[in-house]
């Protein structure tokens, strides 16, 4: 009698075969596959929820490549969530893939996710308010996962290492199973053996200290049974091997139904979402959280002579990265790893052996390209597709649609995407990013960008991970479109916005994403709460982010009127405020406040894009605030030395008259404090304050003779305030002031004016140096493309 004649003629009554798999193991996948061809079940039993029977013929679909995930979540609440991952050597995979190949029916046998959802979110609302878990999957002794608070299990693959006197149970599982040829004698002794291990581990840990792994077991007898009856005992079952033996005990139906009485429901909807081979190297899904996907991947779908392609592979990653190995390297990488396979008493090379062999070969003992390896090739970027026919939200429906429209495809790797926002394409990219972060589904974040510094330009970071299937279906709830729902999520921020910065931030968001219906009901927040907001410091924080949304309105075309009526009224509030509001101030407050004076300069001076807020009324009241600010002896130090050292840099205040304020202030009849302060408001705070003082000497004078006197018993006090403010100077700049103060401040400046000072510093203009740079201003502002007319208009100009 053949193999084939033994495993199907055993008869009815002769039980299942149950084929005890590791979640995610390559060795398990081969075997599995291996033994159907030799069993040939009429029915094929896996494990997970029952809920995705309907799912399953799509898997056999042409768009289907995994690693993808069967996601479960709460109608009602889509955050509650659950994903079971399969990839393309996990044993469930290779066993769904097999029934429909060969026309044999599929069902998954675990228990149904409308309880698995409904049971985690019970025992988080049972439990203290601060012993709670975070909603997401914890790890259960066969490595299946839940929603639920975690608990002490056992690792079984550890423990039966252990016994056979290994140390690390992922080299165990390779030398027992991984290194083992499929199809090589019974098909099935692998299974047999496994489950005479599992078995004496489930005699003497029992459940793994879990009840809920004794419900899941007694729904799948359940299953199980009823399949026998249905199919004449032709059934096979795929399950974790934690499992197998108790599928494998006698109990009674009434006793597992007893079990399950009084479970809790959820109304769930399921569907496939894509996952990643970075994610399956966490503890999640199956739980199996094995640390090199890539490796196993490798090992499933490598016909033969596994090291040998791998090591091929490597060499073409380092060879990518301008790392010089050749094919000498690779056959020296192979013998070595060969050689400390023999010497360790393995079967094959693993993992370890070729990455030893790796390192010391092609890596020349370095770990640093080592770690370009384990991330692109151990763990690696793939990323899963499932078929467009699969079930989705609306708003999954419309973001593949637009993602497709902009040709910006989801990819597990990060990468940056420039965007010009003078082109259309790259504009509505923009807006669907800003969309999206909107609804919480952050895709991409903003980056800084290498490039210009102006607003058409955006610099931001892709990279796309499984979980924001769940954030979408959570965003569903807003709208079914990526406009509808981000327009309605806007609004409702607004209503429930806790202060006014949180206002204008909505603000800039929605001219961001473009979001032209919510901007009525945000205006009409934003302007009761700018009436009802007394703290100038709130107001002083809002003003910028206004000011950058009128900006970007202007760049992409936005109609910001409204907006820049409250940008003007605000800062006309601003004004007024601000001087009382800076008197009395501590040293953090004074510091918090030289921000806000900082921040709402900026501010005016990008209003004069804005011609409706009275750009000239509403600069000539600013400087009069800075003014005020300068000269009042109740207003902090630093304070008091920024406001004039931006009069300075505007052209608003002399030299003169700035050296006259800094003398007075450095006098001896302020503390050191106080003086201190003030220098560090007005050449601290990486404003360019270094080369201030590189170009005024009077300036450095005065702050060296005032230092050279500070008492020793003050210098103590002071030191610190005055390093921090050096210290964020230029290394160059710092140079170039201690040879002035070596020289002394002031020395040359009569030498100067007779052009045996400074290089490059004198009392004239210096008209021959000034004619060479023209052409360069010229090339930068692209004057030499317009026509001969207008250069000649400019060249009278710049003349």
């Amino acid at each position: 009698m053949t193999g084939e004649e033994s495993a199907v003629g055993r008869g009815a009554g002769a039980g299942p075969v149950l084929l005890g798999v590791r979640h995610h193991g390559p060795g398990s996948a081969r075997a599995v596959r291996a033994a159907l061809e030799v069993a040939r079940p009429r029915v094929v039993l896996i494990e997970g929820p029952p809920e995705a029977d309907a799912l399953i013929p799509l898997a056999a679909d042409e768009e289907m490549r995994p690693p993808v995930a069967l996601l479960a979540h709460a109608v009602d609440e889509p955050g509650r969530s659950a994903f079971w991952p399969l990839a393309g050597f996990s044993p469930e995979w290779v066993a769904l893939r097999w029934a429909l190949d060969h026309d044999v029916p599929a069902r998954f046998i675990d228990l149904p996710a409308t309880h698995t959802l409904a049971w985690g979110s019970q025992e988080d609302a049972e439990a203290p308010e601060d012993e709670r878990p975070p909603d997401t999957e914890t790890e259960t002794v066969d490595g299946d996962t839940g929603p639920g608070p975690a608990a002490l299990r056992i690792d079984p693959l550890r423990v039966l290492a252990e016994t056979a006197g290994y140390d690390d149970p992922e080299r165990w599982w390779e030398d027992v199973v991984e290194h083992r040829g499929a199809g090589e004698g019974d098909a099935l002794a692998p299974f047999t053996a496994l489950e005479e291990a599992m078995s004496a581990l489930r005699e003497t840990y029992g459940s793994g200290g879990h009840d809920r792994d004794l419900v899941r077991e007694a729904y799948m007898r359940l299953q199980v049974r009823a399949a026998q009856r249905e199919f004449d005992d032709a059934v096979v079952v795929v399950c974790g091997a934690w499992h197998v033996p108790a599928l494998r005990r006698k109990t009674t139906v009434a006793a597992d139904k007893a079990l399950l009485k009084g479970l809790p429901k959820v109304k769930t909807d399921m569907t496939w979402v894509p996952w990643t081979h970075r994610r399956l190297s966490r503890s999640s899904g199956y739980g199996a959280g094995i640390d090199s996907p890539g490796w196993y991947g490798h090992l499933f779908g490598a016909p033969d002579r596994p090291v040998e392609r791998w090591l091929t592979k490597v060499a073409g990653l380092l060879r990518a990265e301008d790392r010089i190995v050749s094919s000498a390297h690779v056959i020296e990488a192979v013998r070595l790893a060969e050689t400390l396979a023999a010497m360790r008493g393995r079967p094959l090379p693993g993992l370890s052996e070729t990455t030893d062999a790796v390192r010391a070969v092609m890596c020349e003992g370095s770990d640093v390209p080592l770690e370009l390896v384990r991330d692109r090739l151990v763990v690696g970027d793939v990323l899963g597709e499932v078929p467009s026919s699969a079930p989705a939200v609306p708003l999954q429906r419309d973001l593949t649609r637009l993602q497709r429209r902009l040709r910006l495809k989801p990819e597990a790797l990060e990468r940056e995407l420039e965007l010009d926002l003078r082109k259309e394409n790259d504009a509505a990219r923009s807006r669907l990013l800003h969309r999206l972060l909107l609804l919480g589904i952050a895709w991409g974040e903003p980056a800084a960008s290498r490039g210009s510094t102006g607003t058409f330009r955006e610099t931001w970071r892709l990279r796309w991970e499984p979980e924001l299937s769940v954030r979408i279906a959570e965003a569903g709830v807003w709208g079914t479109t990526v406009l509808s729902a981000a327009t309605a999520k806007a609004e409702t921020d607004a209503v429930s916005a806790q202060g006014l910065a949180d206002v204008t931030a909505l603000a800039e968001h929605c001219l961001l994403a473009e979001l032209p219906g919510a901007l009525p009901t945000v205006m009409r927040i934003l302007t009761d709460r700018a009436a009802l907001d007394t703290d100038v410091g709130h107001l002083a924080q809002a003003l910028p982010a206004l000011v950058r949304s009128l900006r970007y309105g202007d760049v992409r075309g936005t109609d910001t009127g409204a907006l820049a009526e409250v940008a003007a009224g605000l800062a006309e509030r601003v004004f007024v405020g601000l001087p009382p509001a800076c008197a009395a101030l501590d040293a953090d407050a004074a510091e918090e406040m030289r921000r806000h004076v900082e921040a709402v300069h900026q501010a005016v001076g990008l209003l004069g894009d804005a011609p409706a807020t009275g750009h000239g009324r509403l600069r000539g009241r600013w400087q009069s605030v800075l003014r005020v600010l300068s000269g009042r002896d109740t207003v902090p130090g630093v304070i008091r030395g920024r406001a004039v050292r931006l009069l300075l840099d505007d052209g608003e205040l002399a030299h003169d008259e700035a050296a006259l304020l800094m003398g007075l202030v450095l006098s001896p009849g302020t503390p050191p404090a106080d003086a201190a302060a003030w220098i560090e408001g007005f050449v601290g705070g990486g404003s360019g304050g270094g080369l201030l003082l590189v170009h005024d000497e009077r300036l450095l004078g005065l702050v060296d003779a005032w230092l050279t006197g500070v008492p020793a018993e003050a210098f103590t006090d002071v030191l610190p305030l005055l390093r921090r403010t050096f210290s964020a100077y230029e290394p160059g700049v710092r140079r170039t002031l201690g040879e002035l103060v070596r020289r002394g401040p002031g020395a040359g400046s009569g030498a100067t004016a007779a052009g045996a000072g400074t290089p490059g510093f004198a009392a004239d203009l210096d008209l021959e140096r000034a004619d060479a740079v023209l052409p360069v201003v010229r090339l930068l502002l692209g004057l030499d493309d317009v026509d001969e007319n207008t250069n000649n208009d400019l060249a009278g100009v710049t003349g």
